[in-house]
């Protein structure tokens, strides 16, 4: 029979306070344990493990197990894009403590978005592949492939595949689109690998480093501070 999305079912998920900080701490792709997501959500532990029950029944987190021991990420790049454009549109909520506002200091800067760029430096390489015709600026669509093999970036194949190889994504702290997308995973893995940015210890922050801005400044002609 006919159907259409329950938006009100999954909204009532994530409105929860504390839900809502789990699943913002799970946006940096990685899979964490319940311990930290109590701490992020300021919960005990007993009320942490039943708000991701309900998460995981809604098909927002997933779990991994290693021996004894359970993780949790996000189920999927969707959940990820869906969560950072309610951030997007949500209004900003006063923080306090000098560790607090760094971190979102650093989290603007540059950070991931679950597997891709964000912040104001994903915003930038973005913007920066727009001008050398690697991307539409309408939509992010691929125009051509040359300026992410000079930075080496491999390409997806082609193919039937559930996720799009790029993909508009709403930056939260820029209010303008990053690269999302396969490629947009890409993009981020070779950065990584390349050592031209680092994960910070904890939370969702990059830091790019002096070899990086070596190579930005002189593939994409971008410059960034150190951090």
């Amino acid at each position: 029979m006919p159907s259409e999305p329950d938006i009100a079912s999954i909204a009532r998920v994530i409105g929860e306070p504390a839900r809502a900080r789990m699943l913002y701490a799970l946006l940096d792709g990685r899979a964490l344990p319940a311990t930290d997501l109590a701490r992020v959500a300021g919960v005990a532990p007993s009320t942490a493990s039943v708000h991701l029950s309900q998460l995981i029944a809604a098909g927002l987190v997933d779990v991994e197990r290693q021996g004894r021991h359970r993780y949790h990420r996000l189920a999927g790049s969707d959940v990820a894009v869906a969560v950072e454009s309610l951030a997007a549109v949500a209004p900003l909520r006063p923080i306090g403590g000098l560790r607090a506002v760094d971190r979102v200091d650093a989290e603007r800067a540059a950070r991931s978005c679950y597997d891709h760029l964000a912040g104001k430096f994903g915003v930038a390489v973005t913007d920066r592949l727009c001008v050398l015709g690697a991307l539409d600026p309408t939509d992010l669509s691929l125009l051509d492939p040359a300026p992410f093999t000079a930075l080496g970036v491999t390409i997806p194949a082609a193919g039937p595949r559930r996720r799009p190889l790029t993909r508009w994504c709403l930056d939260w702290s820029e209010r303008r689109p990053h690269l999302a997308g396969a490629l947009g995973a890409e993009v981020l893995q070779t950065f990584l690998d390349n050592r031209w940015v680092t994960r910070r210890p904890t939370g969702r922050a990059l830091r790019v480093t002096d070899v990086g801005r070596v190579a930005f400044g002189d593939i994409l002609a971008l410059q960034f501070p150190g951090g």
